[in-house]
């Protein structure tokens, strides 16, 4: 076979021959490595694991950090054994949150909140982010109700006060001693048992009560707290001005010291009413001699205890009452008392303030019982009365009437305590 002759670059033939073009390279034995693939392949997810972590990590940064929907500030109650897709319907049923209840519970794991979010009223501030929301939660900083317990209620009366309020539950097993629970104000988160709140009242007045018998007045004629507590009971009942608590105190103390009846209306209606704490009308002329164990119209000394929960202000009023040698006081028609230390001069104020109240009123049908009107206010039931008596004058054949009695009637003696 001829070989063919050498085609010229310049010759037609040449234009159209292909020109030869030089085979690729060998693709290297280490490019072909299995584990070369297998890393690249792994590199490259890892590049895409990372932007996708890079994105979450802002889009669940906005998630958190941006301003929630609350307009103003909001109050609201997670039930307990609420689950954490409760918890976000009640949160998104309230305006709380805007999200989907699926990036709520996402965003509890990736802030590791899942077994610390707690039942409870909870007070969430207006914008509050979805983190400030889930971060109150797990707090635990339920909102406090302030719950005010008025000085002079009897045990009964707190108990029906507790029962009334809905923020507490269950209900109070038995009703508490009388004088063993302190008047004050608390705060309590809703849903706090009756039996804790009693037994709350019943710890601040046995720290309060050690306190002032602590710092009491030694000269004192009370041989325990449980009797402080008694007479402070009886001057909760008797005034309610602070400026005249330690004379009051001051006067019960002296008689007491000089052996004289403590002769004070509350008394009375407690023998009359108990834990009911008041009696809704005037006391009757017969009730004030009628043998209670309570009536100090009637007994020598305290009564058998307190005949209501005393304040703070009383208990320290009675452990260091002033130092007066008073032994009466009546009302002086301005919403206070007039003191005085002798039968003479007490007479004079309760002739002064029958004459006010006979301005006042000058003509009082009282009722066929023949009740004893009320100083304060004539012919008006009186549901926190205070009366006692004077001890008999020497020069006097008769003993004194008591209560709150018409000047035609109190011929002997005019009341030592009258409002």
């Amino acid at each position: 076979m001829s070989e063919r002759p050498p085609i010229s670059p310049r010759s037609p033939r040449a234009a159209l021959e292909p020109e030869q073009v030089p085979p690729p390279p060998k693709r290297s034995d280490r490019a072909r490595n299995p584990f070369v693939i297998v890393g690249n392949a792994i590199f490259t997810i890892l590049i895409i694991l990372m932007i996708g972590a890079g994105a979450t990590y802002y889009y669940g940064k906005q998630t958190l950090e941006s301003p929630g929907p609350l307009q103003e500030d909001k109050i609201v109650n997670i039930p307990a054994r609420a689950g954490k897709r409760d918890i976000a319907d009640v949160l998104s049923r309230e305006g709380v949150i805007n999200v989907n209840p699926w990036v709520f519970i996402g965003s509890v794991f990736a802030l590791k909140a899942s077994s610390d979010l707690k039942p409870g009223e909870y007070s969430f501030q207006k914008n509050a982010s979805l983190r400030d929301v889930i971060a109150t939660i797990v707090d635990g900083k339920v909102v406090q109700h302030a719950i005010t317990i008025p000085e002079g209620l009897t045990s009964e009366q707190i108990v029906t006060r507790l029962s009334d309020n809905d923020i507490f539950t269950g209900s109070v097993r038995e009703i508490p001693r009388e004088g063993t629970l302190l008047p004050e104000t608390y705060k309590f988160p809703r849903g706090t048992t009756r039996d804790q709140v009693i037994q709350r009242l019943q710890q601040a007045q046995k720290r309060v009560l050690a306190e002032i018998w602590e710092r009491r007045n030694t000269d004192l004629p009370l041989k325990s707290p449980d009797q402080l507590v008694t007479l402070a009971s009886i001057v909760e009942k008797e005034t309610g001005r602070a400026d005249e608590r330690s004379r009051v105190a001051a006067v019960f103390v002296n008689r007491l010291r000089q052996r004289m009846k403590l002769q004070s209306d509350p008394t009375i209606i407690y023998g009359l009413v108990g834990g009911k704490g008041t009696l809704g009308r005037p006391i009757k002329r017969s009730e004030i001699t009628q043998p209670s164990p309570y009536n100090t119209y009637v007994i020598d000394g305290l009564p058998p205890g307190p005949i209501a929960n005393p304040g703070r202000a009383s208990l320290e009023a009675t452990a260091n009452p002033a130092r007066t040698r008073d032994l009466f006081f009546v009302a002086d028609g301005t919403g206070g008392h007039a003191f005085t230390e002798t039968y003479d001069q007490h007479a004079k104020n309760v002739a002064k303030l029958r004459a006010s109240e006979k301005q006042i009123q000058n003509d009082t049908v009282e009722p066929a019982d023949d009740p004893a009107p009320a100083a304060a206010a004539p012919g008006a039931a009186d549901t926190n009365p205070t009366a006692a008596t004077p001890p008999k004058p020497t020069n006097q054949k008769k003993p004194p009437r008591s209560g709150r009695q018409g000047a035609a009637q109190q011929t002997t003696s005019p009341p030592v305590v009258q409002r």
